[in-house]
């Protein structure tokens, strides 16, 4: 959720009620947001967003955990006498995961005791920096470190043949400078998040894409796992959809998932 175009009392509600629901396994993931085009539509400021964020998770923080009524007259909210009921079922709130790609914003993460996401476009080098830093806050908090902690977005494509999976990566390159067109401000500037990754654009969407063979994508795979991943979120974005796409998900689920299910069977034995 990009949480200054939310109200956060409304949403802190449908996060407890969803929380409930599910028997609480709601995870809830949270941004500051960093495309142009949307804050134009919303008509919000982008020079207002990280003061609402924090405002806003301030406020939802405290929904969550508060038993009684409370008030709340901020910058950009004022609440009178407000109880966010029902409560959510996990105490003493919902997993919180937090984007964030620069060492500041990730040791932001730590204090906090969020969870950190991570974009899709870094290198297997960049992530592994990334968990370093994540990993040095989150222990000199006294906390015991969990590669869990840590989600890592991928988009994976089993392709049939090499010229498919070239044509996929094309297809993901140019879905990328959408991407990053709708990211930029009038004056040219790039803005953050996840779009946002320095070098070559092409050798950027090498890197990051996980395409290819079963056996190329394994290696993929444990390239992340290497550089400290544990918890790895993927989407299937480069099939193109339909049969294609089904196709890919069905040969992934059969040829690459069995190698990792059999890893976890071998470690547990451990």
């Amino acid at each position: 959720m990009v949480l200054p175009w939310h109200n956060p009392v409304l949403l802190a509600e449908q996060a407890a009620t969803l929380d409930l629901l599910s028997g609480g396994r709601l995870d809830f993931g949270i941004g500051t947001g960093y495309r142009y085009n949307e804050f134009a539509g919303f008509d919000v400021g982008m020079d207002e967003a990280r003061e609402k964020f924090e405002e806003s998770i301030d406020v939802i923080l405290k929904a969550w955990t508060s038993d009684q009524r409370f008030s709340h007259k901020g910058k950009y909210w004022t609440f009178n006498d407000i109880i966010v009921e029902p409560p959510p079922h996990r105490k003493p709130h919902p997993v919180v995961w937090m984007g964030a790609g620069s060492d500041r914003s990730i040791r932001d993460v730590a204090r906090r005791g969020f969870n950190l996401l991570l974009g899709q476009y870094a290198s297997p080098a960049d992530v592994a920096h990334n968990i370093a830093v994540f990993r040095e806050a989150v222990e000199a908090n006294g906390e015991t470190w969990d590669p869990m902690r840590v989600g890592v977005t991928r988009a994976f494509f089993v392709s049939e043949s090499e010229q498919e999976r070239e044509a996929a990566l094309e297809r993901r390159f140019a879905n990328r400078m959408r991407q990053l067109k709708l990211a930029t401000a009038p004056d040219g500037t790039v803005l953050g998040g996840p779009d946002r990754a320095t070098g070559d654009p092409v050798e950027i969407n090498l890197k990051s894409a996980i395409y290819g063979t079963p056996d190329q994508i394994t290696r993929k795979l444990h390239d992340l796992h290497d550089a400290g991943v544990g918890y790895v979120l993927i989407n299937g974005g480069g099939s193109g959809g339909g049969a294609r796409g089904l196709r890919s998900l069905r040969r992934f689920a059969r040829e690459v998932m069995p190698a990792f299910s059999a890893e976890t069977r071998a470690d547990a034995a451990d």
